[in-house]
């Protein structure tokens, strides 16, 4: 389902961004000045586009354990956390963010992806006392940087209910746009699922063990592969940052080739232009590539930042029950 714009697009200087975020500004006029804003723990971004899901009942935490990659086994309200769902050879199917309030989890996903998600849960609910909803027009989502101070995974995103969209903006402000965010977003090497990722992609690959994937719980769908390539400390492929070529005034095209010589050896992701670091963008290479080997990028140079490491499994050692 496509969302009407947001109200938000109403402020002065607002520029709606691309697909798939075309109901949000991707700036108020400077970008630059927005992320340096929020850099500095002030201001927000508009993120109503987003899907917002609630799962209730009392077998909710229970019920989200057995199915999705997170520990929610005495998760205390108000605690940010992450989750996937996992195909059974353990590819990521639907990613979550979200909170516990001691009666409800509600988790937000990306644009257009929560009627999906609730209909996967739904068929998954057998006798379990739990309801599955999609939320999204009554809660949008929004990140405030002044909710991060504690550096939890997660912490600045907050749910603001719809019909308040406008007085929030007012008290929260200033205003700062998408592509802000995407540029802060793409530096600290957090992936956006479907746009950093495809359809192989497995959490070991993306940075997700930690944040969304929990190694020391019991079973759930997908991982074996999960805990089998942890073990083995190769996932197939790892995320990085590319630092970009600027003597060029383009971004890559998202999904293009990753090229080292003549081979083809990853895809890329998002991309944006960071007000210290230039334009950067995250992208998915295979593991053998030599970490400072320097790539092309759609046509522009790339040299490599790690954000996963090849061997990351044989680092940390999952406790498997």
């Amino acid at each position: 389902m496509t969302r009407p714009d947001s109200p938000l697009l109403s402020l002065p200087g607002a520029v709606a961004a691309d697909e798939p975020d075309t109901a949000v500004a991707a700036h108020y006029g400077s970008f630059f000045g927005e992320q340096r804003t929020l850099e500095s723990g002030e201001g927000f971004v508009d993120l109503s586009h987003r899907g917002v899901v609630r799962v209730t009942g009392p077998d909710r935490l229970t019920w989200l354990h057995s199915l999705t990659s997170q520990s929610f086994e005495g998760l205390a309200p108000g605690v940010p956390t992450g989750t996937l769902v996992l195909s059974p050879q353990g590819h990521v199917e639907h990613a979550m963010y979200g909170a516990d309030d001691g009666e409800a989890f509600t988790a937000h996903v990306e644009p257009g992806q929560a009627a999906a998600l609730v209909a996967w849960l739904d068929s998954m609910r057998f006798m379990m006392r739990v309801e599955v909803a999609d939320v999204t027009d009554e809660l949008a989502v929004a990140w405030r940087p002044s909710r991060a101070a504690d550096e939890a995974p997660y912490a600045a995103y907050e749910l603001v209910p719809r019909d308040q969209l406008t007085s929030y903006a007012e008290a929260a402000g200033p205003a700062c746009g998408l592509w802000a965010f995407e540029a802060l977003r793409i530096a600290r090497g957090e992936p956006r699922l479907g746009l950093d990722t495809d359809h192989r992609t497995i959490p070991n690959e993306a940075g997700w063990i930690g944040p969304a994937v929990h190694l020391d719980k019991g079973c759930y769908r997908g991982q074996e592969t999960v805990a089998r390539v942890h073990t083995l400390g190769k996932p197939p492929r790892r995320l990085t940052l590319l630092h970009l070529d600027g003597s060029a005034n383009r971004l890559p095209t998202r999904g293009a080739d990753l090229v080292l010589g003549e081979r083809t050896v990853g895809l890329v992701g998002t991309s944006a232009r960071h007000h210290e670091l230039g334009p950067i963008a995250l992208g998915l290479v295979k593991r053998n590539v030599p970490l400072d080997a320097d790539l092309v990028a759609d046509g522009l140079a790339a040299s490599q930042e790690v954000l996963v490491d090849p061997e990351v499994g044989l680092h940390v050692r999952p406790n498997l029950r």
